[in-house]
């Protein structure tokens, strides 16, 4: 992966590459016909494909104060993105000077002079430059005179849309089967394993805890959950997303995973934790009897969700 500004320059044989542009936040099913389309268009010309980016997100370059949104880690993003045969990722700094920049300015300086483009892709929808001033019809004209050729995507779903807000939304409401139609795989949260107060573990319930960070909240709650603990294979599990009401509140939610039928020791070690089903809504019990007669049913009812998966 090369981070960039848009005055810098990439190695020779990264350059002239067919490029997919957009923040792919998620890498959905739109964002997957995008690079499809500039995949198609690298092999008829000859060319790499490439997948450029921008970090920090808009969003977040834009509204610093705004609650967390994001879908993938830059980790998660790259994988998602080797899967589907890209040859070089370039993650673009967006910083003042690039909120600023004009459409011409953005086409000439970054795509042509950094990036070298012969193709850029983008969705039917994207917006660039100053105050959002350019579209993908400026972009055509501008790819005509700086050498690169431009092509539009239509989105996928019609008028319902595939979008990142609306995985977003899935997720935010609990509709996990929904967000992975979307994402066409499971939404995961990835993560350190923190230490915490081995409430769980006390409880005959051991937990691997991460933290939440930028990735956008879900329903607060519990799911059933397959758990990558680094060696690529798939443990099942139920996790909690929440506060811990009954046994003190904790100052933002947490993700605390229980991995069926394991005993080894996570901490410090980076997790993938996929959500495969919304079980119920985090409850405040009465006293710790009654939240562990729960938690035993959590299993019970996470190892049922999880059958064939």
């Amino acid at each position: 992966m090369a981070t960039l500004g848009p005055s810098a320059t990439v190695p020779d044989d990264a350059r002239g590459a067919s490029i997919a542009l957009g923040n792919f936040d998620g890498v959905h099913r739109g964002h997957q016909a995008v690079i499809a389309t500039a995949r198609e268009a690298a092999q008829a010309i000859g060319a790499p494909l490439g997948v450029a980016v921008f970090e920090p997100h808009p969003r977040r370059f834009f509204q610093p104060s705004a609650p967390p949104f994001r879908l993938q880690s830059a980790g998660q993003r790259a994988r998602a993105l080797a899967e589907l045969g890209v040859d070089e990722v370039f993650e673009v700094g967006f910083d003042a000077a690039l909120s600023q920049s004009s459409d011409r300015d953005f086409a000439e300086k970054l795509l042509r002079d950094c990036l070298g483009a012969r193709h850029v892709c983008v969705g039917a929808d994207f917006r660039f430059g100053r105050g959002r001033m350019g579209d993908a019809a400026s972009l055509a004209r501008l790819g005509e005179e700086f050498g690169f050729g431009v092509t539009a995507v239509a989105p996928v779903g019609g008028e319902d849309k595939i979008s990142s807000s609306g995985v977003r939304a899935a997720i935010e409401g609990g509709d996990m089967e929904r967000a992975e139609d979307l994402l066409s795989r499971p939404w995961a949260i990835e993560g350190e394993v923190q230490r915490g107060f081995a409430r769980g573990r006390d409880f005959g319930f051991p937990t691997a805890n991460v933290a939440l960070g930028d990735y956008v909240r879900p329903r607060l709650g519990v799911y059933a959950v397959r758990v990558d603990t680094g060696d690529g294979v798939l443990l099942p599990g139920v996790a909690s997303v929440g506060v811990n009401p009954t046994v003190g509140e904790l100052p933002a939610p947490l993700l605390e995973a229980h991995l069926f039928d394991f005993s080894g020791d996570l901490y410090g070690r980076t997790i993938e934790v996929e959500l495969i089903h919304f079980l119920r809504d985090e409850a405040k019990f009465d006293d710790i009897g009654a939240l562990k007669r729960q938690m035993t049913q959590d299993v019970i009812d996470a190892r049922r969700a999880l059958i064939g998966r």
